[in-house]
């Protein structure tokens, strides 16, 4: 397949993998979840074609998953060829959950729908995070948010998702880094024993790409980078159509990359590209920020040390790019801060300049970010809801561990279809001659 072809290709089109038999329903609710979610206004034979499944097969699950608030149909399209045609799409108010980033300074929680539209924000403010503290703020927040909603409504609220720093919890020792810390598991288990809610842990940075990809229009690229200027680096992968999470959960630490080298020794991206790196050239110029409260900044006051900040950043930045599109081969890279759009706008130009300037070896396209400083809660809230309605990795890896293989699945359906094929020919054969 050509590059120009494999463009064109949205990562959520499932094309011919849908896998029909019995035994794999649920997998296959998924592929049609998946393709409604991802390409709305479908009718039922364009949905069969896309997902490869037959249509009387997916006629099936729609109505099963319609029956069950997930999904709904539009007015009937007439006056085209062929029969009438109605539009299938997934139903906003089917699920809901719930978001929190938590951060060195900060946290967000935010609540979205199916259609991963924000409904409500909250924000804490913290000098530091106290994870015995937190659950209970954190709590108290989504309490808040979910007060005045119907009773039906609290109902479809289903998971909650926590992004954060992959070292915010530094008592962690090497031997560790790869398992989830006692921290993380007591905090994870609080917040589930006060909400009653399945509670998962996330990279920050991993979100944040997370939401990024679902935000991004069709065709969604398979393979880009993502990078997050906040407290520190942010950083995650999505490669060949997959999130790289690696064996903890918390890969592409892109922030970490060394991109300059010092008489004190190499040091990364995070020295250059992060808010913590623009308060404290603030502070020895004798400017004084508050780095949980952005919304405060006087930016015309910060300009001086903003611009040399901008363009360290850009160069480390485009260091980061460079070395992980060796590897990752993406033809995308997105920058998105914290900051206020304008200023996520300033360095992603200064990126592109940086990155122009570097060895020729092959074309990324730079863009600024869409969702910006809520882009880790967004995604930390979308993921869970995506691994419970749309992800079939769950189902592909029990295939792969002993179960019916998919290729022996899928022959095996159409044997028996074609028996029970042939013997509605030969039932409708007797009764002509009859």
């Amino acid at each position: 397949m050509s590059d120009a072809a494999a463009s064109n290709i949205d990562l959520f089109n499932f094309g011919s993998r849908g896998l029909q038999h019995h035994g794999l329903r649920r997998a296959n609710e998924r592929a049609v979840l998946t393709v409604i979610g991802f390409n709305p206004g479908l009718s039922n034979a364009e949905i069969a074609r896309m997902s490869g499944l037959a249509p009387q097969t997916v006629s099936a699950i729609l109505n099963d998953i319609e029956a069950i608030g997930l999904i709904q149909r539009g007015e009937v399209l007439r006056g085209r060829r062929g029969q009438p045609a109605t539009p299938i799409f997934l139903r906003a108010e089917g699920s809901f959950g719930i978001g929190v980033e938590l951060s060195w300074r900060h946290a967000d929680i935010v609540a979205i729908n199916l259609h991963a539209k924000a409904l409500a924000h909250r924000h804490l403010a913290y000098e530091r995070p106290d994870f015995k503290a937190l659950p209970r703020q954190i709590a108290d927040a989504i309490a808040d948010i979910v007060r005045d909603w119907p009773v039906a409504k609290r109902e479809h609220l289903t998971d909650i998702g926590i992004g954060l720093p992959s070292t915010i919890d530094e008592d962690r020792v090497p031997e560790d880094f790869n398992t989830i810390s006692a921290l993380r598991m007591a905090f994870a288990s609080e917040l589930e024993s006060l909400t009653g809610l399945p509670v998962s842990l996330y990279n920050d940075g991993n979100a944040a790409c997370w939401a990024e990809l679902i935000a991004r229009p069709p065709p969604r690229p398979e393979t880009f980078i993502y990078l997050l200027v906040s407290t520190y680096l942010g950083a995650g992968l999505i490669g060949e159509g997959r999130l790289w999470q690696g064996p903890s959960g918390y890969s592409a630490d892109l922030g970490a990359m060394l991109v300059a080298q010092t008489d004190s020794g190499p040091l990364p991206a995070n020295a250059f590209a992060s808010v913590t790196a623009l308060v404290d050239r603030a502070m020895d110029a004798g400017i004084s920020l508050e780095a949980g409260k952005i919304a405060t900044w006087d930016w015309t006051v910060i300009e001086p040390v903003l611009q040399p900040w901008l363009r360290d950043s850009a160069r480390a930045l485009a260091l980061v790019i460079y070395n992980a599109n060796a590897v990752l081969e993406g033809g995308l890279a997105v920058i998105d801060t914290i900051l206020p759009s304008e200023i996520t706008n300033r360095l992603t130009h200064m990126v592109i300049e940086e990155f122009d300037l570097l060895p020729a070896r092959r074309k990324v396209e730079i863009v600024p970010g869409t969702i910006g400083k809520l882009a880790p809660a967004m995604g930390a809230a979308e993921l869970p809801l995506y691994h419970r309605y749309f992800s079939r990795a769950l189902f592909e890896r029990t295939l792969s561990q002993g179960d019916v293989a998919p290729k022996k699945a899928k022959k095996r359906y159409q044997g028996e279809e074609r028996r029970k094929t042939n013997r509605r020919s030969t039932d409708a054969g007797r009764r002509a001659s009859d």
